[in-house]
């Protein structure tokens, strides 16, 4: 499609997105650079398990009134902007503190704002968009998410090889000079987002009303006061409060709470794994480069998965396809501490790099038939916030599970800790395919209305 100067129309609305992909660089790297930090600093698996706990736990406030406010708002530049900024002074901050409690704290507060954007940018690329387009518009924004996410990760690696030799320097300036680079990177995205991003809403006036309207209003504390002041705690009481099972019950259907479930239960297997590795790649002997190679590979099979995710969802069923990846899954967990800890050095390194690029697409395949199937689930008047409660559930599910995954690995080994992740996702995986097709046809009938 193009403007009536020969523009591409779909060019120049994503190109904003450059700017997020550049923020989110910067998180990439940093998911694996602040927990080396942290075990550099001298933090043990139960403490790296903590780190993304409270990460996990910070994230989930702003997911749900992220989602609403962006529902109700008629610009959404702003819920971007505070995103990217904040992200910039979180790695800053990080960049100067020489505890692993103090690293837990600053890491929290950047997972708060980058958790928080979730739901906007969702709402974002489906705005205007035919519903049978929604799994194409999923790919695009995880496409350029991935590829930022790999970036981040690749300079990352690189960043780890060189420095020491290059610059004399030991692992904490190696970390310490990365973090204020990718506070860098985080400001310049703000700047390209503020250049780029187009101000209107692409909704019609009265399309709008119709999605503005059948969002729940704000209680009289969820309003300018919380604008203001976007870390409060007074954003924890009421996303907890918007996520009151009896409340859920009323307006969402059996299929819709069925598939929230399952998401929250496959978040809790996924962190019962992720929580605790980094510590566990470090103690196995991997180096931080090797370390980051891993992650590399994994954000490389999503990188390249999540466009043609999102058309192969377009035509397949995505419930079938989301089964497929829990299963692999479920299987691939176990199986690295089963590498780790019985192969030789070389062998053990190239069959983790198989083992996580195909955990890398099995990501790709979840989170694009993921956000899907909320989305065609939830009816129209609270489809923002059923993303927005999506994205919470998956925080909360994923602080439980770093907790709970550092804890069993330190308690009784890693083995133990990732078997138990691959436990944990095949009963989702359960849940997953008990979910009923109907809730999402009657979504596509709302839709319709």
């Amino acid at each position: 499609m193009t403007d009536r100067h020969g523009r591409s129309k779909t060019g120049n609305r994503d190109r904003w997105l450059f700017g997020w992909a550049l923020g989110y660089a910067a998180v990439g790297a940093s998911s694996l650079v602040v927990p080396l930090y942290a075990i550099e600093l001298g933090a043990n698996a139960l403490f790296v398990g903590l780190i993304a706990a409270t990460a996990a736990f910070a994230g989930a406030p702003g997911a749900v009134l992220w989602g609403r406010l962006a529902a109700r708002a008629k610009r959404r530049r702003p819920f971007i902007l505070v995103a990217l900024v904040a992200t910039a002074g979180a790695l800053s901050l990080t960049a100067t503190v020489s505890s692993p409690a103090a690293v837990l704290v600053a890491n929290a507060l950047l997972w708060f704002v980058v958790a928080a954007a979730a739901p906007v940018l969702n709402l974002i690329v489906v705005e205007g968009v035919p519903s049978k387009d929604w799994d194409r518009r999923f790919g695009v924004l995880n496409h350029y998410q991935g590829y930022g996410w790999l970036g981040g990760l690749v300079v990352g690696a690189v960043w780890s090889a060189l420095a020491p030799r290059l610059f004399g320097l030991d692992a904490l300036a190696v970390q310490r000079r990365f973090l204020v680079a990718a506070a860098v990177a985080a400001a310049l995205g703000a700047v390209l987002v503020r250049v780029w991003y187009p101000e209107r809403s692409t909704l019609s006036a009265r399309r709008f009303a119709r999605v503005s309207a059948s969002i729940r209003r704000q209680s009289g504390l969820v309003g300018r006061s919380v604008r203001a002041v976007p870390y409060g705690p007074s954003r924890l009481y009421w996303a907890l409060q918007s996520l009151d099972l009896d409340d859920l019950r009323a307006r969402m259907s059996p299929e819709l709470l069925r598939y929230l479930a399952a998401a929250t239960l496959f978040f809790v297997g996924f962190s019962v794994f992720f929580g605790p590795l980094p510590a566990y790649l470090v103690g196995s002997g991997r180096t931080a480069d090797e370390v980051f190679a891993l992650f590399v590979l994994s954000s490389l099979g999503s990188a390249v998965s999540y466009a043609k995710v999102g058309a192969f969802a377009a035509r397949h069923d995505p419930r079938r396809l989301q089964a497929g990846a829990l299963a692999t899954r479920g299987l691939a967990f176990p199986a690295v501490a089963v590498v780790g800890t019985q192969f030789a050095a070389l062998t053990a390194l190239v069959t983790l790099g198989a083992t996580f690029l195909v955990i890398g697409v099995t990501w790709a395949v979840i989170a694009v038939t993921a956000t899907g199937m909320v989305t065609r689930l939830a009816p129209d008047r609270i489809r923002g916030e059923a993303l927005g409660a999506y994205t919470a559930l998956s925080s909360l599910g994923g602080g439980v599970g770093s907790a709970l995954g550092g804890f069993v690995a330190d308690a009784a080994g890693y083995v133990a800790a990732f078997g138990l992740a691959g436990v944990v996702v095949g009963c989702a995986l359960v849940v997953v395919l008990l979910t009923g097709g109907r809730g999402v046809a009657a979504g596509e009938q709302s839709l319709a209305d």
